[in-house]
């Protein structure tokens, strides 16, 4: 289904003219990138990311659902390069793909030395401790990331990994992970407080491949300062997405975020799992409080994204989706940038469908599985580069051929979605939901996390095993809200307000990286 950002598309595109398209868009930005910077490729990004800091300082949303929950009227600086200095802490139990069920606390030294601590669990409230690993290493910043805007690359040394065993079940399942030369490094794990050197780069031992175990996701950072006033202020920490195949992970250059942590000593309030991870350590993991199982709250109504949200191969957007519980219908909104701010739309995907709620997941404690079918899709584009590409597909493949108009919306649903785009109707997507009540006691849902490669899940065995960020429930005197936003933009797009555009910036940052994210196979 489309729940997850524009995972209608139908997974491989090959060959034909768009291709070619992109090609020469791709060439043409790289040479632009080479004259304007005068300087190496791996110095890009160019202006405005040359800028010590990216500021936010007020989105273009309704003064309602959408802005409240989106930016709640603060004021948001990213600077480039940022300051790691400090403690950063997870504010949840926190759902990686496998699942695995984990808190993180990581401390960055003004010498750039590092200490991570990643407490792993059995369940996925965080209550039943299985091991802690202890990492120790040292981080570089290199340059701003030309591949995703806002984002600063970084390389890292690992000097030392060791792991501390919490209980009797943790020991049988790693003991028949790792290879005979390992398996005596945790034979002694029920000792409390004893830690076991899995790797040590002096000593030439290195016991972690088999557990699949990676630290890629410190390749790629970004601080956000969210300015709240009187001198109120959050810090969070973005890393880089961790891929959704464990076999591909000890590989995989991040493109995208993880959830992100928050400074320990400026973060939302109150945060009692802050508190927790802050004062945890490897021999003593964090227990987070017991919370009574829930079954899934009401989807009905309208949910939004709270943030601008990065995902990989360089594609920012804000979600919104509709659920009418009675008619088993649902609406999404996947308003798309070209920035990680989200202030410069460039098109955006409307789609809907039906939906069957299934039952408990059997793999991801807390979950539970839907399945969802994609009918109709609407497509509208608020740049002329995405535009002009749209009007050079072949007649019958995407809407009304040489019908595209910059803030007008189109719908494909009549030619079966848009080959150009990947999007292919009908479509079939099995999902995982979690919903919870955040510390101000408002409707939070989760849904599952879309595969790194691209691919749908399509198939049961698919399924997704973690999820994206959250999402916040709306009141529904904001019904209407949506709407108007969408107008907005289609307006601002189409230059009844003025905007300017940028094409320079449109031509990598839409059209190549979104081949890249929704299961194209690009061809440059």
């Amino acid at each position: 289904m489309c729940v997850r950002e524009s995972t209608c598309v139908s997974g491989i595109m090959s060959g034909g003219h768009f291709t070619h398209l992109l090609t020469g868009l791709w060439v043409l930005w790289l040479s632009q990138a080479v004259l304007a910077s005068g300087s190496k490729l791996w110095e890009v990004p160019l202006a405005p990311l040359a800028s010590s800091s990216n500021q936010t300082t007020s989105l273009e949303w309704e003064p309602q659902c959408q802005y409240r929950h989106l930016q709640d009227g603060v004021r948001i600086t990213a600077d480039i390069p940022p300051r790691l200095e400090g403690n950063w802490v997870s504010t949840r139990c926190e759902v990686r793909p496998g699942p695995e069920f984990l808190t993180r606390s990581y401390t960055f030294y003004p010498s750039r030395l590092f200490k991570v601590l990643q407490h792993f669990y059995a369940d996925s409230g965080c209550e039943e401790p299985a091991y802690s690993l202890v990492v120790r290493g040292k981080l570089r910043l290199r340059q701003a990331s030309w591949i995703t805007r806002g984002a600063t690359e970084t390389e890292h040394h690992l000097h030392k990994v060791g792991m501390v065993v919490h209980s009797p079940g943790a020991i049988h399942r790693l003991t028949a992970q790792l290879r005979p030369a390992c398996v005596g490094l945790i034979s002694a794990g029920t000792v409390p407080g004893r830690l076991h050197e899995l790797y040590n780069v002096r000593a030439g031992r290195d016991c972690l491949r088999v557990l699949g175990f990676s630290m890629m996701e410190l390749g790629l950072v970004r601080v956000e300062t969210h300015h709240q006033g009187q001198g109120r202020m959050v810090q969070e920490l973005f890393l880089g997405d961790i891929h959704t195949d464990p076999t591909q992970r000890a590989y995989y250059r991040p493109t995208g975020y993880q959830q992100p942590l928050q400074n320990a000593l400026h973060h939302i309030h109150p945060c009692p799992t802050c508190a927790l991870v802050f004062r945890a350590s490897e021999e003593q993991p964090p227990v987070l409080s017991h919370t009574p199982g829930s079954a899934l709250l009401s989807l009905d109504g309208r949910w939004v994204s709270q943030r601008c949200e990065a995902r990989p191969a360089v594609l920012f957007l804000t979600r919104e989706f509709t659920f009418r519980t009675e008619e088993h219908s649902w609406e999404g909104l996947y308003r798309h940038y070209s920035d990680p701010s989200c202030s410069r739309p460039t098109f955006i995907l409307r789609a809907s469908g039906h939906y069957a709620q299934g039952g408990p997941s059997a793999k991801v404690q807390g979950g539970t599985e839907f399945v969802f079918k994609v009918t109709g899709v609407a497509v509208t584009a608020l740049e002329t580069a995405t535009a002009r590409v749209l009007n050079a597909t072949r007649a019958g493949t995407c809407g009304a051929s040489g019908a595209w108009v910059v803030g007008a919306e189109q719908d494909v649903t009549p030619t079966d979605g848009c080959t150009a785009l990947g999007i292919k109707l009908p479509h079939k997507e099995y999902e995982l939901f979690r919903t919870e009540l955040d510390h101000r006691r408002r409707p939070l849902l989760f849904i599952g996390e879309r595969p790194t490669d691209g691919s749908s899940p399509d198939r049961p065995r698919k399924r997704p095993t973690s999820y994206q960020a959250a999402m916040v429930h709306c009141d529904r005197q904001d019904a209407a809200v949506s709407h108007r936003h969408t107008n907005r933009l289609a307006l601002a797009a189409s230059g009844a307000t003025g905007t300017a555009q940028t094409p320079s910036l449109v031509l990598v940052q839409v059209l190549v990286p979104a081949c890249l994210l929704w299961g194209w196979r690009c061809v440059f």
